[in-house]
């Protein structure tokens, strides 16, 4: 018999951080980017020129952050979710078109295209009985039970939907060929993230008792 005790199990590393910057980071990055890159709005810029270029540079400073982000996610969480994974292939698919044909309108359909499907999918698993919004998220949400997973599958579902109907009321609002880009920049950064954040907020009360957060909660007390 070993005299040794047995060593307490380590507490996991909080990684918050790192979610909320694999999340968020490249967009911040695209938007830091275009800002320092675009002409002065009193500028001589007659042909459009300047604005294509910084339109060019900062989605390709989007599309490294996005990869960046993917290395980071598999390093620091030791994996890549399945949403992560989407996002990345449409970014770089976009992005890709932006900088090859020099038209803004393709970074700015991304998001639709990603809310669509998104929705449109987890709309379908609803309607056939399944969460699949519990796959998208993986551990996001610790202990929830399948009904809950059910309703947030469904309610997301049609928060994407409006995600993209909204995305494109502003595309046509503000585009590259209005000269109003930069507005429709900064609502993917003030608009649309804050929404998000307040949707997920908003189910907290629904999700705890659920049973959100109930398996931590026990192994923490053992």
């Amino acid at each position: 018999m070993s005299d040794t005790a047995p060593a307490a199990p380590q507490k996991p590393k909080s990684t918050g951080w790192v979610k909320i910057a694999v999340d968020y980071g490249p967009m911040l990055a695209f938007f830091l980017s275009y800002r320092l890159l675009r002409p002065a709005k009193d500028a001589a810029d007659a042909l459009g020129v300047g604005e294509m270029l910084a339109v060019t540079k900062s989605t390709g400073v989007f599309i490294a952050a996005t990869l960046i982000a993917l290395v980071v996610s598999k390093w620091k969480l030791g994996k890549i979710a399945p949403m992560l994974w989407l996002s990345t292939l449409l970014v770089v698919f976009f992005g890709g078109l932006t900088i090859l044909l020099h038209d803004a309108v393709w970074v700015q359909i991304k998001p639709t295209a990603i809310y669509l499907l998104l929705g449109g999918t987890l709309l379908v698993g609803w309607w056939r009985g399944t969460a699949l919004l519990k796959i998208l998220m993986e551990d996001a949400f610790v202990g929830l039970s399948d009904r809950g997973w059910m309703v947030l599958s469904r309610n997301w579902g049609w928060y994407f939907l409006f995600m993209a109907a909204l995305n494109e009321v502003l595309r046509a609002l503000y585009n590259q060929a209005n000269g109003h880009l930069d507005v429709w920049i900064a609502a993917k950064l003030w608009v649309f993230m804050p929404m998000s954040f307040l949707f997920t907020f908003a189910h907290m009360p629904y999700l705890m008792k659920q049973g959100l957060g109930a398996e931590a909660s026990d192994e923490s007390a053992q």
